[in-house]
């Protein structure tokens, strides 16, 4: 055989084997592909009842954070400072039945998005056209977060923008005529009479007084005198990692029924400068009366009892929620026990090897003492890395609540070495070392508690919540911050839509396996029409589970206000129970399930 002859045959088998192999690839891609989605639709494994697949790109969701860059004396830590923005709050803002939501950006001239429901499966990002688009400058501050509510009670869900700046509200308005998205949100905060700057993390609604119209907390993380891109001083750091009380200031903003709001955060009794990163509204000692509770960094959590809307008093060590300082970073409640005690899920860092707080779950004692005792280990749920986010909601529609959680500080490209020991170093230092940021050890790149696997903990209504997060394809490692849970598709499904700092915005579509039932119900009061603060108990089967309708939950976040349980194979439920923020009680009986009730107060 001639020498080209063998050549062009050792060529053509080379070839063959190429593209054997490429078709080979292929193929086990597909296969891993599928393992990542719903048992119904791919046949994936489906022994926890549900799966969740990655979807934003089929959804028509292109969107990636962008962090902001702070004061060039901060650059040795910027990864740091510049950590928190994104963010994601769900609202039906255009009142068509289906549910959009608003994603913020927090780099210096980026834009955020309002992706509207199409009602098809995809989103169409309508920011610009309504006017939450361009709200990222220096000048006035980069988005932290957001939250909806009717503080108007107009019908139509109004935005509150915080920022590390000047926070903004925007009024939820009729566009001019032959409009194409027929809303438009117009800027109102000064005319409302809100502060000139807060370096906040979080906010939300709340009817403190019951008088019928949202009032509006918002919570400071850096002192307002700080200018983040113009620093006076590098000493803006806290003064402490336990017992820091150098924080922004809170603002607890009544809202007189005009369209303006009062500062009566002193007169209140709310004082506190603690670096707080997440807050949530609800009733948590049963008085019928919206009581707060501060999530806060560098220190103790808050817990601010309201007594009967004439003042707030802080009973945090007394209930126990206050006694540990730890890195709080989450707030949400939810009933983890079917038995009508909402309990509080706070997020720390369990860093192994390094620093192990452990996550919260505060849960009511049932003794009548108004103490909470810590379950979080008991039940399974205190080690979920560098926490952040985390959310309550029956994804497998079994009659339980379960609990998604995001995750991981910072996820260095290059170097994955780690920062922990320089950071441990800062860490056992004197205040004014700890406080001044030019003390700080410079990160040079390096991973601080990065590339972090999250976890989704079922509840088997035993005691008990078992991670499963790989399984049902919760499996990315992104820097996670918010996550917020809504049934985007109206199929009584909680997706999950999680938020990443300097990554991509994930939908994770959810795929509950047939024959588990569902009932939501979406609210309208009279007392606040948004229906923030009302609580719902499900009775079916000699169970009864308590929700409460919230606004902020879990961090910088906002899930749907629509009240979803689960019901398992339960066909029929006894009745709903529904207390109003007015304190006016309204019973449905036998509500038909595996539906939507719309329900206004009578």
């Amino acid at each position: 055989m001639s020498l080209p002859l063998r050549q062009r045959i050792a060529w053509i088998v080379w070839t063959v084997v190429l593209i054997a192999s490429l078709a080979a690839v292929y193929a086990l891609n597909r296969q891993a592909e599928g393992r990542h989605l719903a048992g119904d639709e791919r046949g994936g494994d489906t022994r926890f009842g549900f799966q969740l697949r990655e979807s934003a790109e089929a959804m028509g969701v292109d969107f990636t954070h962008q962090a902001p860059t702070f004061d060039a004396r901060l650059n040795h830590i910027m990864p740091q400072v510049a950590a928190m923005g994104a963010s994601v709050t769900v609202a039906d803002f255009d009142r068509d039945g289906w549910q959009d939501f608003y994603v913020t950006n927090s780099g210096e001239g980026s834009l955020n998005r309002l992706y509207r429901n199409n009602g098809n499966g995809t989103f169409t990002d309508v920011a610009q056209i309504v006017g939450l688009a361009d709200v990222n400058e220096r000048e006035t501050g980069v988005s932290m977060g957001s939250v909806w509510g009717d503080f108007d009670n107009d019908g139509w869900e109004d935005l509150l923008l915080y920022r590390y700046g000047r926070p903004e509200l925007f009024r939820n308005v009729p566009s001019p005529p032959d409009c194409v998205i027929c809303r438009s949100f117009v800027p109102v905060g000064e005319r409302a009479g809100l502060p000139a700057w807060v370096n906040a993390n979080s906010a939300t609604w709340l009817d403190y007084d019951r008088d019928g119209f949202l009032d509006l907390f918002i919570a400071g993380y850096w002192p307002d005198n700080v200018n983040l891109w113009k620093l006076e001083t590098t000493k803006i750091m806290p003064e402490s990692f336990e017992y820091a009380n150098n924080g922004g200031r809170k603002y607890l903003l009544h809202n007189r029924g005009d369209g303006t709001f009062e500062d009566r955060t002193d007169a209140m009794g709310i004082r506190s400068r603690r670096w707080t990163l997440a807050i949530t509204a609800a009733d948590l000692l049963g008085t019928g009366y919206p009581d707060l509770f501060l999530s806060n960094d560098y220190g103790v959590s808050e817990l601010f009892a309201n007594q009967s809307g004439k003042r707030f008093d802080d009973i945090a060590a007394q209930t126990g929620v206050g006694m540990t300082p730890k890195s709080g970073m989450n707030a949400s409640v939810g009933d983890v026990f079917n038995d009508g005690r909402l309990g509080i899920y706070k997020t720390n860092i369990s860093e192994p090897g390094n620093l192990l707080q452990g996550n919260d779950l505060w849960v009511p004692k049932s003794d009548g003492s108004k103490r909470f005792e810590n379950l979080a280990s008991a039940l399974g749920v205190d080690l979920g890395g560098w926490s952040w986010g985390a959310q309550f909601g029956d994804l497998n529609n079994d009659g339980t609540q379960d609990i998604y959680l995001t995750n991981g500080y910072v996820s260095a490209t290059g170097d994955r070495s780690s920062y922990w020991y320089d950071f441990g170093v800062i860490a056992g230092g004197h205040s004014t070392i700890i406080g001044d940021a030019k003390n700080w050890p410079p990160m040079r790149g390096r991973s601080f508690s990065g590339y972090q696997r999250k976890r989704v903990w079922l509840n088997d209504g035993a005691g008990q919540m078992t991670d499963v997060a790989q399984v049902v394809g919760a499996t990315d490692t992104y820097d996670g911050r918010a996550v917020a849970l809504a049934d985007l598709g109206n199929r009584g499904a909680l997706d999950v839509i999680v938020a990443n700092q300097r990554g991509p915005l994930l939908i994770y579509r959810n795929a509950v396996q047939p024959g588990r039932h569902w009932i939501q119900f979406q609210l309208e009061g009279k007392s606040n029409r948004s229906a923030i603060g009302t609580r719902v108990e499900l009775h079916w089967n000699g169970k009864v589970q308590a929700q409460e309708v919230a606004a902020a939950s879990g961090f910088s976040a906002q899930s749907q206000r629509r009240v979803h349980y689960g019901l398992g194979a339960a066909a029929a439920v006894d009745r709903a129970v529904i207390r109003w923020p007015s304190g006016a009680m309204q019973t449905m009986e036998k509500p038909a399930v595996d539906r939507l009730h719309k329900v206004k107060e009578e």
